[in-house]
């Protein structure tokens, strides 16, 4: 359907990392599995309580406003957003509508209309026959909703963009946005027309959007709600873009609905007709007045309080540990292993080099320009094992300070590859020093010459019809000879020390 142009609009939500909830002292906790566990009269919405809003919550808000580069409230309310669901205990919902705490921002070339606050309605489960039942624990939890304008004319555009808005709020601390455990839901709202005119803004009842062109331009809006991966919502927008193609193609209209994603079916599937804005008999919260942020919050001290952001990690670490982009990207997503990676690398370049002699020559740091064998061991082979594990990081019986004395063996050919993925498997299992296990499994690679020089002789004269094919021009016959070497050392003999040895005796 190229004869189209697609609009999409992206609304995603996210709950913060507060110990309490939104407007009362209720446990915050998303992983607790009792349910109506953490609840209170507050919460619950009975009568006479009186909603407190959470301070940290809204701190975290403002420091994502920040960092998106929007405008923050001078004067900012809550209000009641009316509507009627099994899980919304009040029967309303504490939200934000005309002057929430962010305006406009911009990331990855996408630009915001609002970040607001709201609180979590409860979750649904349901059973067998038809049977639902209510679980109220993630009632009041606080939600920050981020509201983008209609200016993403592609399902990896959308991805890109969320993606980058869930490192963001890992790296503030504002949220875990574990979308496996509902902590960041996506929503896409998504049309098509036959003109493309690039930032244009589709109104959809919210303050702070303004219509600079009539809803016939843009073509008629369906929101996709509940998409909980960054594969479901490539895939939800790709199949409603084709979808609303063909319908238009048939001569039909497209009906502004709300639509379910199946998984099973990879389509999406209509739920109800799309709410406006005054369907919500929106009106101002009489619990909680409104209120002066700049009074109640020192905004440079918010400023001062935000780390480094994925931006900025990602262009440093290239700079610094001459990585790919790709692998930069990779530890990244991962703010604990970056961490990790950047902790270990400050411990590999502090060690000493040993004197090659004892002439009283002083030794010298460790100097490195490629930290690319530190990303593969740590990428690919510590995740690996934890991963096949089900451990994480903070489950290791080991610093990072032994895993770079690991590594300081390997970038000094101390030992060879083969064991330091032994020591590795052993430092997991033990927790033990990396030297301790080398000097007790006899693991320090070979790589006196003259030791070396005599299993390479007895290699060579043991396979005549290897040698006789690498004379012949066949390069890789060498590396079978190899092979054989360092099976015969037990893998603890130095594979480039072999090789030269190799090449010189086979030149003669």
């Amino acid at each position: 359907m190229s004869k189209y142009s697609p609009t999409i609009g992206l609304e995603i939500h996210a709950e913060l990392a507060t110990k309490s909830k939104m407007f009362c002292d209720c446990k915050n906790d998303p992983n607790e599995t009792r349910p109506n566990t953490n609840v209170c009269p507050i919460c619950m919405g009975h009568p006479g309580t009186l909603p407190v809003p959470n301070q940290d919550a809204i701190k975290k808000i403002l420091k994502v406003g920040l960092v998106l580069g929007g405008t923050l409230a001078k004067i900012s309310k809550f209000d009641r957003k009316n509507y009627f669901y099994p899980d919304l205990p009040k029967g309303y919902q504490i939200s934000q509508f005309d002057m929430p705490f962010v305006l406009g921002g911009e990331l990855a070339g996408v630009k915001i209309t609002r970040v607001h606050l709201e609180e979590d309605a409860g979750s649904l489960v349901h059973g067998a026959g038809g049977s639902s039942l209510v679980d109220f624990n993630r009632a009041g939890m606080p939600l920050m909703e981020l509201v983008t304008e209609p200016v993403i004319y592609s399902a990896e555009t959308a991805v890109e963009f969320a993606r980058e808005l869930q490192l963001i709020l890992r790296y503030l601390g504002a949220s875990e946005a574990d979308m496996d455990r509902g902590q960041m839901r996506l929503e896409a709202n998504i049309s098509i027309s036959k003109d493309k005119v690039l930032g244009l803004r589709q109104s959809n009842g919210l303050p702070g959007r303004t219509d600079l062109q009539s809803k016939s331009v843009l073509g008629t809006k369906v929101e996709v709600k509940n998409l909980n991966s960054f594969k479901i919502l490539h895939d939800a927008i790709q199949y409603e873009i084709q979808r609303q193609g063909e319908a238009l193609e048939a001569g039909e209209k497209i009906k502004q609905e709300t639509r379910g994603w199946d998984e099973n079916k990879k389509r999406t599937f209509s739920q109800r007709s799309k709410e406006e804005a005054h369907d919500y008999r929106y009106f101002p919260e009489p619990d909680i007045p409104p209120f002066d942020i700049q009074t109640l919050f020192d905004i440079d001290s918010l400023k001062a309080e935000i780390p480094e952001l994925p931006s900025d990690k990602r262009k440093r670490f290239s700079e610094e540990y001459n990585l790919s982009p790709e692998k930069v990207d990779i530890l990244i997503r991962d703010k604990t292993f970056a961490n990790y990676f950047e902790e270990a690398a400050s411990e590999l370049s502090a060690f000493h080099k040993e004197p090659e002699n004892q002439t009283g020559k002083p030794s010298e740091h460790l100097h490195i320009t490629d930290y690319g064998l530190l990303y593969s061991y740590l990428i690919n082979d510590l995740r690996g094992i934890l991963s096949e594990q089900g451990l994480e990081l903070k489950d290791l019986k080991f610093e990072h300070e032994d895993f770079a004395h690991l590594m300081f063996f390997v970038y000094t050919n101390k030992i060879g590859s083969r064991a330091a993925k032994d020591i590795l498997k052993k430092m997991i299992e033990t927790g033990a020093d990396p030297e301790n296990i080398l000097r007790e499994e006899g693991l320090e690679q070979i790589s006196d010459e003259g030791e070396l020089l005599k299993v390479v002789k007895e290699i060579i004269n043991e396979n005549s019809n290897i040698v006789e094919s690498y004379k012949k021009g066949k390069d890789n016959a060498i590396q079978a000879l190899v092979g054989k070497a360092m099976a015969k050392l037990k893998s603890s003999g130095n594979p480039q020390a072999l090789l030269k040895l190799f090449k010189d005796e086979l030149s003669i």
